[in-house]
């Protein structure tokens, strides 16, 4: 069942994010080569904690860590290790949770660490661009899978593959609630969109093909093939006329 949120709901889900998207601005100086992801986990999480929030990811459903920290052909849930050092040319996708007050938030970006390859940056460029495709599509009387066909229909003259096991999703007092958000399918199917509804949007795209694989960590997702592959996501909440990101800086 899709929750409604209230207000004050909604104010402490704004919380959550702000928290949330400081987090991840206190990190980016530090995503450059010779880091390890550990450090960057350590780092996300005092600064959570310091902010009066908690990590939403340590310890759900066994996950070890407060962050995750995906680099290169890893898509989703690379586990941080004070052994993973980041290198020039590795892209980094950072994912992070924080619970405010009972509520989540959850975002993820994905960075360049030193230069990267052009096919790479233009991966990058268009997965963060496919984002904000359905977005547009986020507005009362749209249904969910409206956002789902927008973000596919971009990336498609791309030839890359859109990851079909992993998608967005509802969220609030849970980490994942309803309803599930695809980067791919026709439009106009799904539930119709409604002011108070707050979704997370996250496209992952990879280089080359869509099929994955769950290492035997049973966390680790990567691309089939050993291509790399972009994640980008916010958390907004459907208004009266549209959206609001809520995992983002006002300066962002």
């Amino acid at each position: 069942m899709i929750q409604i949120k209230s207000e004050r709901e909604i104010g402490l889900m704004r919380e959550a994010g702000r928290i949330l998207a400081e987090t991840r601005r206190m990190l980016e100086p530090f995503i450059r080569p010779g880091i390890t992801t550990g450090e960057l986990d350590r780092r996300a999480e005092q600064h959570i904690y310091e902010s009066g929030a908690t990590p939403s990811f340590k310890g759900y459903q066994g996950y070890p860590k407060s962050i995750c920290t995906s680099i290169n052909e890893v898509v989703v849930h690379g586990i941080p290790s004070g052994k993973r050092t980041l290198k020039n040319g590795d892209i980094l996708s950072l994912d992070i949770g924080v619970t405010y007050k009972g509520y989540h938030a959850d975002s993820a970006m994905t960075y360049p660490v030193g230069r990267v390859e052009p096919e790479i940056e233009r991966l990058l460029d268009a997965t963060l661009k496919s984002l904000y495709q359905g977005l547009e599509m986020a507005k009362p009387g749209n249904h969910v899978s409206d956002i789902s066909h927008a973000i596919a229909s971009f990336i498609k003259p791309y030839g890359y593959g859109v990851v079909e096991e992993f998608t967005g999703h509802g969220i609030g007092r849970e980490l994942h609630e309803d309803p599930y958000v695809p980067n791919f399918g026709p439009p106009h199917q799904g539930p119709l969109l409604k002011p108070g509804m707050t979704l997370c949007i996250e496209p992952m795209v990879n280089l080359g093909t869509k099929e994955i694989d769950v290492l035997t960590d049973n966390w680790t997702t990567v691309t089939l093939d050993g291509k790399p592959s972009a994640h980008y996501e916010h958390m907004i909440v459907i208004t009266e006329t549209g959206y609001e990101i809520l995992t983002a800086l006002k300066k962002e």
